[in-house]
C-alpha cells in the first residue's frame, strides 16, 4: 500500500542509487589499479575483480530476507553502512590478497543486498506513472556514481595515506543513503522469513516452465552482449603509457558519458528494429570494435577510446537487456518482480566468467589476447544464438499456422 506521505521529486528518489554505482567504480577502477600498482599480474587481478563481483548474481536467493521483519529503508541503509564498512576493510588489507579479496567480495554483497532493497521499497512508493523517469534517474546515478570512484577514488588513494582515504571513500559513498530519510518507507511485510523464501522458490520453479523465460536466460547466460572487458580495463592502463591520473580521469569520463548516450540510443534505435536482433548486432558490433583496438597503437588516447567505446557498447546492451526483461514479463504478471529479479541477476554471470577468461588470456599474448578472446567469443556465442532464436522463431510461427488452420 503506497503511503499518503508527500513524495520527494522523482529525479532525487533516482540519485540515491548513486552508492551502487560508487561502488561498482571502486571495484572496477581503484582495485585494479591499486593491484597493479603492487604488481600483481592481470590474470590474478581479472580473478579478484570476478569474484568480487559475482555477488550482483547470486544475491538474488537472499532477497526474499529484505521483504519481512524490518522495513526496506532499515535493510538499504545497515546495508550500505556495512558495504561502506568493508570497503574501509579491504583498502586496509590490499597488502594480503585473500583478506582483501573477502572483504572486496562482502562490499560487493552487501551493496548489491542494499541496492536490492532500495529498488523494491522505490518500486513500491513510486507513483505508477514515474516509474520510467524513475529507471532513467536510477541508471544515471548508477554510472555517475561509476564515474565519482573512478575519479575521486583513484585520486584518493595516490595521494592520502592509506586509512583517511579509505574513510573519506567510505564517507562519500554513504552521503547519497541521506536522501532515504526523506523518502516515505512503508513497513515490513508480515510474512515470516521462511514463508518469504518458500514464494520465491515457487516463483522460480513456475518461471523455468515458460518457454520464453528459459530462451531470455539462455540468452543473458551467453557472452553475447556483456562487453567484460570494460570492467578490466582499469587494471590495463599501464599497457597503454596512460598515467595513473589518466586511467582514473578516463574511468570517470568513459563511464558518464556513454552511459548517457546508450541510454539515449536505445529507445530510438528499439522502435525500428526487434530487442533480441537489436540485443546480438549490438554484440557483433562491439566485438568488431574491440578487435579494431589490436591494430590501434598503444597510446593514452587508444586507451580513452577502448574505454568510451567498451562502455557504450555495455551499456547499450544493459538497456536491451531491460527492454526484454519487459518484454518477456508483459502485462499483469503475477510474478513480475520475480521475474525481473531472476533474469537481470542473469546478466551478470556472463560478466563474471568472461572477466576470468579475459584475464587468462591476457598471459600468453597480453592486451592482443585479451581483445581477441573477448570479441571472437562473443561473436561466436552472437551466430549461435542467432540460429537458436531463428529456429524457435521458426517453430513458434509453425504451430501458431497450424493452431489457425481449418482441421481436415
Amino acid at each position: 500500500m503506497r503511503p499518503n506521505r508527500r513524495l520527494p521529486p522523482v529525479w532525487l528518489m533516482g540519485l540515491s542509487n548513486t552508492t551502487l554505482g560508487m561502488i561498482t567504480g571502486f571495484a572496477f577502477f581503484v582495485v585494479p589499479q591499486l593491484l597493479a600498482s603492487d604488481h600483481v599480474p592481470e590474470w590474478k587481478i581479472a580473478g579478484i575483480t570476478a569474484v568480487a563481483m559475482s555477488p550482483n548474481f547470486w544475491c538474488v536467493l537472499f532477497g526474499p530476507m529484505l521483504d519481512v521483519r524490518f522495513s526496506r529503508r532499515c535493510y538499504a541503509t545497515a546495508l550500505a553502512a556495512s558495504a561502506a564498512a568493508f570497503l574501509i576493510l579491504s583498502l586496509l588489507s590490499v597488502h594480503h590478497l585473500a583478506l582483501f579479496e573477502a572483504a572486496l567480495t562482502l562490499c560487493v554483497a552487501t551493496e548489491a543486498l542494499s541496492g536490492a532493497a532500495l529498488g523494491g521499497w522505490l518500486s513500491a512508493v513510486a507513483r505508477p506513472e514515474d516509474k520510467n523517469v524513475l529507471s532513467k534517474w536510477m541508471n544515471i546515478a548508477l554510472t555517475g556514481g561509476i564515474g565519482i570512484a573512478s575519479v575521486l577514488g583513484g585520486e584518493l588513494v595516490r595521494h592520502l595515506p592509506v586509512l583517511l582515504a579509505a574513510t573519506i571513500l567510505a564517507a562519500i559513498v554513504l552521503l547519497p543513503t541521506g536522501i532515504f530519510m526523506v523518502i516515505p518507507a512503508p513497513g515490513p511485510d508480515g510474512r515470516l522469513a521462511a514463508e518469504s523464501f518458500a514464494q520465491f522458490n515457487r516463483d522460480v520453479l513456475a518461471l523455468v516452465r515458460r518457454r520464453e523465460v528459459v530462451l531470455a536466460l539462455v540468452l543473458f547466460l551467453s557472452p553475447c552482449s556483456s562487453f567484460a572487458l570494460a570492467n578490466l580495463l582499469g587494471g590495463l592502463g599501464a599497457d597503454f603509457h596512460a598515467s595513473a591520473r589518466a586511467v582514473s580521469l578516463s574511468g570517470g569520463t568513459g563511464a558518464i558519458i556513454p552511459g548517457i548516450v546508450g541510454c539515449t540510443l536505445f529507445p530510438i534505435i528499439a522502435r525500428r528494429l526487434p530487442l533480441r536482433l537489436f540485443y546480438l548486432a549490438n554484440g557483433i558490433l562491439g566485438s568488431l570494435f574491440t578487435l579494431s583496438l589490436i591494430v590501434l597503437p598503444h597510446q593514452p588516447g587508444t586507451f580513452m577510446l577502448a574505454l568510451v567505446g567498451e562502455y557504450l557498447f555495455q551499456a547499450v546492451g544493459f538497456a536491451v537487456q531491460i527492454g526484454l526483461v519487459f518484454e518477456v514479463i508483459g502485462e499483469d504478471n503475477p510474478l513480475a518482480a520475480t521475474t525481473f529479479a531472476f533474469l537481470t541477476a542473469a546478466t551478470n554471470v556472463p560478466v563474471t566468467y568472461m572477466m576470468l577468461v579475459d584475464g587468462r588470456a591476457y598471459t600468453p599474448a597480453g592486451l592482443t589476447g585479451t581483445f581477441a578472446a573477448d570479441a571472437s567469443i562473443s561473436i561466436v556465442a552472437c551466430i549461435l544464438m542467432g540460429l537458436l532464436l531463428s529456429r524457435f522463431d521458426r517453430k513458434k510461427l509453425t504451430t501458431a499456422v497450424e493452431t489457425v488452420s481449418p482441421a481436415g
